[in-house]
């Protein structure tokens, strides 16, 4: 594994960017997500073609750092000066010291991928695949931590996932590692969106108990939904 130690703001120097993430997304895997069968020559064409390019154009990429709690505030948390305003951010971290700010990314490579414009079921096999390499880089990205660190079990938040944490925080995340977009080609929009859009921001951090944001959120449905609601946690929160 490729690990680069490299420079971020005048406060940052332990930045470190994963550039060589192995994935491996199959046609089969691609037509499930689809919720559809090889009964189709046309649509089976295509999504081979597509896996196939994204295996040869995909670099996805994490940069993460090793920051500290340095205070609970009323509205937050400040992690190397910067304040993150999360009432639920500031419970989870109340008793931890050591978290992992991060920024993981499919690639700006995949959105040079050639797709028929007025193919509308081409272009969704490509978001269904570049939502595919997302998810196995942050995943790889979780197991580095993990075996580099040793913090334990782990959960992790990301700004714009509830109400409580909002998508504007997302510049914050970005403050704590410098200029981004030349680190791991990942910029913010005027609106805190991320460009390109299979990227995701967040802290990981040390946890005694199974934390998803999905457990405090409402929405349903929602096809990324990775815990069902839990009123009970919600009732915690409000109580703490």
């Amino acid at each position: 594994m490729e690990n680069k130690q490299v420079p971020g703001n005048d406060k940052t120097t332990d930045n470190v960017v994963i550039t060589d993430i192995p994935f491996e997304i199959k046609p089969e895997e691609v037509l499930g997500a689809l919720r559809m069968t090889r009964s189709n020559p046309s649509l089976e064409k295509t999504v081979d073609d597509l896996v196939n390019a994204a295996r040869s154009n995909a670099v996805p990429k994490a940069l993460f750092r090793v920051a500290f709690v340095d205070d609970l505030t009323d509205s937050g948390v400040v992690v190397d000066g910067v304040l993150m305003e999360s009432s639920i951010l500031r419970q989870n971290l109340q008793e931890v010291e050591r978290v992992f700010p991060y920024i993981v990314t499919a690639g700006r490579e995949l959105d040079t991928m050639e797709t028929v414009k007025d193919d509308i079921m081409a272009v969704f096999c490509l978001d269904t695949i570049k939502e595919m390499i997302l998810e196995s880089a942050i995943q790889y990205f979780v197991q580095h931590i993990e075996k580099t660190f040793s913090p334990g079990k782990t959960a992790h938040m990301n700004p714009g996932s509830l109400g409580d944490w909002p998508i504007y925080q997302q510049r914050q995340v970005f403050s704590l590692f410098g200029d981004v977009e030349s680190l791991i080609g990942v910029s913010l929009t005027e609106s805190c969106l991320m460009n390109p859009v299979k990227s995701v921001s967040g802290i990981l951090f040390p946890a005694e108990f199974d934390f998803k944001s999905c457990m405090l959120c409402t929405r349903h449905p929602c096809s990324k939904r990775k815990a069902k609601y839990n009123p009970e946690m919600v009732r915690k929160y409000k109580e703490s």
